[in-house]
C-alpha cells in the first residue's frame, strides 16, 4: 500500500465515513488546475492521453473507500518526499478536492 493509501486508511480510522462534509470547491476549476499542475505526474482524467507513470491515478485515489474531503485536505497540506513542493491556495485546494470527489463513483 502506498503512502496515500496508508494516510487515507489512518484518517478513516479516526473519522466516521458518515460525517457530513461541506464541499466548497468548484470541480470544474479543480479539473482545469489538475490538468495544468497535476497531470505531469498523475492521470487526472479519463481523456488524458499519456500516463506519466509517477503518481496514482486520480480515479484510483477517488475510488479508495476511505477517501474523503478531509483526508484529501490533510494529504494536500502535508509535505511528501515524492511530490513536488506545490503551494496551493485554499481555493485551489478546495477546487482540487471537489474535482477528485466527482470521480468517486465513475
Amino acid at each position: 500500500m502506498g503512502r496515500l493509501g496508508w494516510l487515507v486508511l489512518a484518517l478513516s480510522i479516526t473519522l466516521s465515513s458518515g460525517d457530513a462534509q461541506e464541499l466548497t470547491g468548484d470541480p470544474e476549476a479543480g479539473a482545469r488546475l489538475a490538468r495544468e499542475v497535476c497531470a505531469a505526474c498523475h492521470v487526472v482524467s479519463d481523456d488524458q492521453m499519456i500516463d506519466p507513470g509517477i503518481g496514482p491515478w486520480f480515479i484510483d485515489v477517488a475510488q479508495h473507500p476511505a477517501t474523503t474531503a478531509l483526508s484529501l485536505r490533510v494529504f494536500l497540506q502535508t509535505p511528501h518526499a515524492d511530490m513536488p513542493d506545490l503551494i496551493l491556495t485554499p481555493k485551489e485546494t478546495d477546487d482540487i478536492i471537489a474535482y477528485i470527489l466527482t470521480l468517486k463513483d465513475e
